[in-house]
């Protein structure tokens, strides 16, 4: 197992604009993936994701984004370590890629880095697996979502 890039592609009926928002904005984004988002969509614009209550156990992860081009392409960099820069070395990339496809976007998601991280390889097996079922049950999410976000005639 190459255990190196997740990628994953959905179809959402919504225009590339729309969808563009519902991956790049914070208040989109904890509609469908984290429990709390809180940065700017800007390259280079640094913030913080929380999945859970942070004061029962839940988690904090660093984010930065990498790439910001509507309607095609959002990327950032997370996991990394409080106070550092994000770099290919400490942090996995995610990256959604946007093209328009009959009346609604297909959107492809992958993310990579593991292999960069240093890590043994029982940790590698065991972060891809964690980020494997994890994209596996959020992403899902997200067409739902942008259901709930069209004007009902």
């Amino acid at each position: 197992m190459e255990l190196g890039t997740i990628e994953r592609e959905i179809y959402v009926d919504a225009t590339p604009e729309i969808v563009f928002e519902v991956v790049s904005s914070p208040e989109h984004l904890k509609g469908w993936w984290p429990d709390d988002a809180d940065y700017q969509a800007v390259p280079g614009a640094s913030g913080t994701i929380t999945f859970g209550d942070c004061h029962e156990g839940g988690n904090v992860e660093q984010f930065t984004v990498v790439e910001a081009q509507p309607p095609r392409t959002f990327s950032f960099r997370w996991t990394h370590p409080v106070g550092a820069a994000a770099t290919s070395g400490n942090s996995l990339l995610v990256t959604f890629e946007l093209a328009a496809s009959g009346a609604g976007t297909l959107l492809r998601m992958t993310e990579t880095g593991f292999r960069e991280q240093g890590w043994s390889q029982a940790v590698i097996e065991e972060r891809y697996n964690d980020h494997v079922s994890g994209w596996e049950h959020f992403l899902p999410r997200l067409a739902p979502y942008v259901a709930t976000l069209q004007v009902q005639p």
